[in-house]
């Protein structure tokens, strides 16, 4: 019955009307258009309960809600503001995801059953007995991190990302899976998805990912980390401002569509694409939740969410029956105050369906 309702509930959002944009500075990102209290869709005491809630989350540093197309919380931790980026840590998977469909559109990509051989035949050479099965290793298989590889994430991560090829010490790892199998999350295989979109490219993908993704959301991309080969580190370490992450959000929940500065509906994403990608393609991940393309999907407070996640509580919320996008980022300054922040944020997303619930 749940997937049920996440089908449906993807129907409405693509069939959403384009968000309203407002002029923006160069260099800037697009500002949000603010609400007038009396035309809040909830009631303003709910909306001031909820930021009271936000300020006792710490190390919480932002929290803004989208409903339609207007930003109706926007709050900061004090020491932040709207200007500064925040590194979204794993969230940017989902943005690689989206990166992916593009890549597709233009052609340099063919789609998720393409193999992944040929774009990196110095390593899967043949030498080794394993080889043919890592060529056999889907586009999809590392989206929907089933390639069957060893993972470098969690207890392996810092081994991994000391060595001088990354590309390598991923492909290499042993096979402990078929690939399409289960489950394995890994950075190392979001990394071979980045590799993958600049080899298919030939492009920088920070600027691949600029041009054809956030200019027309108006968002600048602030850093991105490289790795030791130069390639733009998939799946971790690329910094937005929280409306920046908040646009991107708007878009997929919008299907995809952005309204140009001169008023002309724009599709930036193809909306088969957001299907894909929000379609349920592993039932049950290590923490219980569904995944598809890069995206988690869970039911929280009652209402089907998709959301991408990011380390240390770096979160974004899409809740199509609430028209509503949220986004909650959190300081990693001090480890100690990290513990499980995310999951901390989850409930709130939760809790915040649910009160929103009671205003209908």
């Amino acid at each position: 019955m749940r997937l049920f309702t996440f089908v449906l509930l993807l129907l409405v959002a693509l069939t959403q009307p384009a968000p309203l944009v407002a002029q923006s500075s160069p260099g800037q990102d697009r500002p949000w258009l603010p609400v007038e209290d009396d035309a809040a869709a909830w009631p303003v005491p709910v909306l001031d309960s909820i930021v009271a809630r936000a300020q006792n989350l710490q190390p919480l540093s932002s929290l803004l809600m989208a409903h339609g197309d207007t930003l109706v919380v926007e709050w900061y931790a004090p020491g932040q503001s709207a200007r500064e980026a925040v590194n979204v840590k794993s969230a940017s998977k989902t943005i690689l995801s989206a990166l992916v469909g593009l890549a597709i559109r233009d052609g340099y990509l063919e789609g998720p059953e393409q193999p992944i051989g040929p774009f990196f035949p110095d390593i899967l050479d043949g030498t080794a007995p394993e080889d043919s099965v890592r060529r056999s290793i889907t586009l999809g298989d590392l989206m929907t991190m089933r390639a069957g590889l060893e993972s470098t994430s969690f207890g392996n991560y810092g081994s991994w990302v000391s060595t001088n090829n990354w590309v390598r010490d991923a492909l290499e790892r042993p096979l402990v899976s078929t690939p399409g199998g289960r489950m394995i999350y890994s950075t190392g295989s979001s990394h071979l998805v980045a590799v993958i979109l600049e080899k298919a490219t030939g492009r920088d993908l920070r600027a691949y990912a600029q041009e054809q993704l956030f200019d027309p959301l108006g968002v600048q991309i602030r850093a991105w980390q490289e790795d030791p080969l130069g390639y733009r580190f998939g799946g971790n370490n690329l910094a937005l401002t929280p409306r920046g992450l908040l646009s991107f959000g708007q878009l997929y929940h919008r299907g995809g569509w952005v309204k140009s500065d001169n008023g002309q509906r724009r599709q930036v994403i193809p909306p088969d694409w957001i299907g894909a990608s929000w379609n349920v393609r592993v039932l049950r991940t290590y923490r219980g939740f569904r995944y598809g393309y890069f995206w988690w999907f869970e039911v929280f407070g009652g209402e089907p969410t998709f959301f991408a996640w990011g380390y240390g509580g770096q979160m974004l919320f899409i809740v199509p029956s609430r028209d509503l996008v949220m986004v909650m980022t959190s300081s990693l300054s001090s480890q100690a105050d990290v513990g499980d922040q995310s999951g901390r944020l989850m409930r709130f997303c939760g809790q915040i369906n649910e009160w929103l619930g009671g205003e209908d």
